[in-house]
């Protein structure tokens, strides 16, 4: 079982890097909502930004790996940002944003690590909008990428099934 899930929603300002944005109180109180929804005996990964962990539970029990973090990118604080995010995940390049292909292929070699250290186990993957969109569009070819990203909540789960190559929320 691979469950990835979209981090919940971070306190954020311009005077904060992204990567190192916390969760809001409205976004622990839904990751805790979420945590009590998970298996109990998963394997909890996040990528490296605080916001991705806290939303596991923030805690020594999740694994940092920074093969899940968000599309490295340059782009605007203000005006525009969710009209460029979504034309990328629909597959326009911008100057100064990571490669899809390499988003996929650092995403899918964690996936595979990870689910190979889960042994058999439920495997829980706290990350990103971006880069799950990136991910899930490479492996499982999504119709519409842009609409699946721009569906995402704060937070978000969905179930992807390798073998049969479908995705839907959890």
């Amino acid at each position: 079982m691979l469950l990835l899930v979209r981090h919940a929603m971070p306190a954020y300002g311009p005077d904060v890097p992204p990567h190192a944005w916390t969760l809001s109180a409205e976004g622990w109180q839904a990751a805790r909502r979420l945590v009590g929804r998970l298996p109990g005996d998963a394997r909890l990964v996040s990528s490296d930004e605080v916001k991705a962990w806290q939303t596991l539970g923030g805690d020594d029990a999740v694994t940092r790996d920074r093969r899940f973090g968000e599309v490295a990118r340059v782009e605007p604080w203000e005006g525009g940002y969710r009209e460029l995010r979504r034309a990328y995940v629909d597959g326009a390049d911008h100057p100064g944003w990571e490669a899809r292909a390499e988003v996929a292929g650092r995403f899918d070699a964690g996936i595979t690590e990870q689910l190979a250290l889960a042994g058999g186990r439920p495997l829980v993957v706290a990350t990103h909008g971006m880069a799950m969109t990136v991910w899930v569009t490479a492996r499982l070819g999504l119709d519409r990428p842009g609409a699946f990203w721009a569906d995402l909540r704060f937070p978000d789960a969905h179930l992807v099934d390798l073998a049969s190559g479908t995705v839907e929320r959890a």
